[in-house]
C-alpha cells in the first residue's frame, strides 16, 4: 500500500516537473527552424518613422548619462526622434548634466515610484509632434542600456514591415564575475526559448522590459492601464488579448548591464518571480475566453507564467533522481532522462559563442544562486505592487 502511494506521488511529481521541462524542450528545438520574414509594407509615407525614446531612470545616476550620450550618436535623422529621460530621485548634478543634452528632461516626484508611473507621466507630459508629423512609435530603454548608431534605422525598417510591437535582442554588456556572466547566459537562453523559438513557429515573442518598441497610438492608449511593478508582462497581456503579434528582432542588440553580486541577483529574481505569480493570477480570468476564441498566444503566455524556473529545475531534478536511485533504481530512469533532456535543450538554446570552457566555472556558481531563489519563494507576495529596484553597485 505504501509502495503504491509512493509510486503515485513519484509519477505526479515527475509529471508536474516534466511539463515545465517539456516547454523548454519544445521551444529550444523550435529555435532551430528557419526565420519567418515579412516584406516591407508600402504605406504611402516615404519619410522616416518618428520615435519617442523613453528612458525611465530611478536612482540611476551612475549609468544614465553614458546611456543617453551613446544613444544620441544615432545615424537616424535628428528631427525624427526625441529622447525623454524621466528622472526619478536622481541628484541635481545628474539632472544638470542631462539638461545640457539635446533631450527632454522630466523630473516628477512620485509618492510611489515605479517604471509604470514614469512611463505614464512621460506620455501625459510630452508633445507627440515632430516637424514632419506626429510620433509613430514609442521605444522603451533602461537607464543602463547602450545601443548601436543604427538602432533606430533598423527599427524603422521593421516598423515598415508592419510590426506594431517589437522586442529587441537584449544582451549582456558586462561579465565582471561569474554571477554577471551566468546572468548573461540565462538571458540568452531566455531569448532563444521565449523569443526566438516562439517567433520561429509563428507565436509572439515575450517582452523583457527594455529594448521594446510599440506603435505610438497603441502605447498611448494603453499605458494608463498599467498597475503593477511588472509593466512588461501587463503590456504583453494587453497585446495578446488584442492579437497584436510581438516580433523578436534578434539582430538589433540592446546592451544591458548584468547584476554582479548576490544581493542584486536575489532582488532581481524576487521581482521577476513575484511578477510571474502576479501575471498568472491576472491572466487566468481571461483564459476561458481565450480558449473559446482560440487565442493561442494568450493561452501560451498564461502557461508560461505557471512554469517552474529553469534554475530550480536544474537543482530539483538531479536531487530527486539521486534520492530515487537509492530507493528504486528502475524508477529513477525517467528522472535521469528528464534531466538529460533538459541539459540538451539548454545547450541548444545557448548561443554557440557562449559554449566555452569558462561556462563550467560559471555553472559552479549556480547552487548558491539557486539557494537564494528558493529563499525567494517565501517572500513572494502576489498583492505587492512595490517596485523592487536593482542597483548598479558592484
Amino acid at each position: 500500500m505504501l509502495t503504491n502511494i509512493a509510486h503515485i506521488i513519484d509519477w505526479l511529481l515527475w509529471a508536474i516537473i516534466a511539463a515545465s521541462t517539456l516547454y523548454v524542450v519544445v521551444f529550444a528545438f523550435a529555435s532551430l527552424l528557419p526565420s519567418r520574414n515579412r516584406k516591407a509594407v508600402n504605406d504611402g509615407d516615404s519619410g522616416h518613422n518618428r520615435f519617442i525614446v523613453l528612458f525611465p531612470a530611478y536612482h540611476e545616476d551612475e549609468v544614465i548619462l553614458s546611456s543617453v550620450e551613446t544613444f544620441l550618436k544615432q545615424d537616424y535623422p535628428r528631427n525624427s526622434y526625441q529622447v525623454i529621460v524621466i528622472s526619478d530621485h536622481m541628484t541635481a548634478e545628474t539632472n544638470d548634466s542631462l539638461a545640457c543634452l539635446p533631450i527632454s528632461l522630466l523630473t516628477p516626484t512620485f509618492k510611489k515610484s515605479s517604471k509604470a508611473h514614469a512611463l505614464q507621466y512621460a506620455i501625459s507630459n510630452i508633445p507627440n509632434t515632430f516637424p514632419t508629423g506626429k510620433a509613430t512609435h514609442a521605444v522603451i530603454l533602461d537607464a543602463d542600456n547602450h545601443v548601436a548608431p543604427d538602432f533606430l534605422s533598423r527599427l524603422d525598417n521593421l516598423c515598415r514591415q508592419g510590426y506594431r510591437a517589437i522586442q529587441c535582442h537584449r544582451t549582456a554588456k558586462n561579465a565582471d564575475n561569474n554571477i554577471a556572466a551566468l546572468d548573461g547566459v540565462s538571458e540568452e537562453i531566455n531569448n532563444t526559448i521565449f523569443r526566438k523559438g516562439h517567433n520561429r513557429i509563428g507565436l509572439s515573442s515575450a517582452l523583457i522590459g527594455s529594448g521594446m518598441c510599440f506603435d505610438y497610438d497603441w502605447f498611448h492608449s494603453h499605458v494608463s492601464q498599467l498597475r503593477s511593478a511588472v509593466e512588461d508582462r501587463e503590456l504583453e497581456a494587453m497585446l495578446l488579448k488584442e492579437r497584436v503579434h510581438i516580433h523578436y528582432a534578434e539582430n538589433i542588440l540592446v546592451m544591458d548591464e548584468k547584476v554582479s553580486n548576490t544581493d542584486n541577483f536575489q532582488r532581481q529574481r524576487l521581482r521577476w518571480m513575484t511578477g510571474q505569480v502576479q501575471a498568472l493570477f491576472h491572466m487566468l480570468p481571461y483564459l476561458p475566453k481565450a480558449l473559446i476564441k482560440g487565442n493561442v498566444n494568450y493561452i501560451d503566455k498564461t502557461i508560461q507564467q505557471a512554469l517552474i524556473p529553469r534554475s530550480i529545475l536544474l537543482a530539483v531534478i538531479p536531487i530527486v533522481a539521486l534520492v530515487i536511485t537509492i530507493v528504486s533504481p528502475l524508477q529513477s530512469i525517467k528522472w535521469w532522462a528528464l534531466f538529460l533532456l533538459l541539459c540538451l535543450s539548454l545547450l541548444i538554446a545557448l548561443p554557440p559563442q557562449l559554449r566555452t570552457s569558462s561556462l563550467f566555472k560559471q555553472v559552479l556558481t549556480l547552487p548558491r544562486l539557486v539557494w537564494h531563489l528558493l529563499k525567494n519563494l517565501f517572500h513572494i507576495d502576489r498583492k505587492n505592487t512595490d517596485f523592487i529596484h536593482t542597483s548598479h553597485n558592484k
